[in-house]
């Protein structure tokens, strides 16, 4: 009997001080930062467009993305087939924030390979706010798109 209330003495005891025990100072900090991850990835196979957008260890994340893909003809290799890729990001981070694009030739070299056309890659880490138009489009040439600049007063 006595052996019984002694363990169940002790048992109270430990839940007791283990309840009240605090936990080491990193442990909430690692908690925290537990890889969380907003991804955003989208790619037009018949332009051979994709765009990716990530946020990581993001304290604050207020973010408003808008993509559209559009296809038209009937095959990658046709003269009249193509298509377009858009977005419009504007998002407030604090954090680290990976926004890149890629355009390559939606049909293969000899090699099987597909040949990139053009790229972009930022990698951005701190406090920053991001308003950024992407458009991505077959047929296109560089320099074909013109964005002109109205001065703040």
């Amino acid at each position: 009997m006595k052996v019984r209330q002694i363990c169940l003495v002790i048992i109270i005891l430990a839940t007791i001080y283990f309840g009240l025990a605090e936990m080491p100072l990193g442990f909430t900090a690692a908690m925290n930062k537990d890889g969380q991850r907003d991804t955003l990835f989208v790619r037009n196979y018949e332009t051979g467009a994709s765009m990716t957008e990530l946020y990581t260890d993001a304290e604050k994340l207020n973010r408003n993305t808008l993509v559209t893909t559009r296809s038209y003809g009937d095959s990658p290799d046709s003269a009249a087939s193509g298509g377009s890729l858009e977005a419009s990001i504007k998002s407030q981070v604090i954090g680290k924030a990976h926004i890149a694009w890629q355009s390559v030739t939606p049909g293969t070299t000899v090699n099987g390979r597909h040949p990139l056309i053009g790229r972009s890659v930022e990698d951005l880490t701190g406090v920053f706010s991001i308003e950024k138009f992407i458009e991505l489009w077959s047929g296109s040439q560089p320099g074909e798109i013109s964005v002109d600049w109205l001065p703040c007063s």
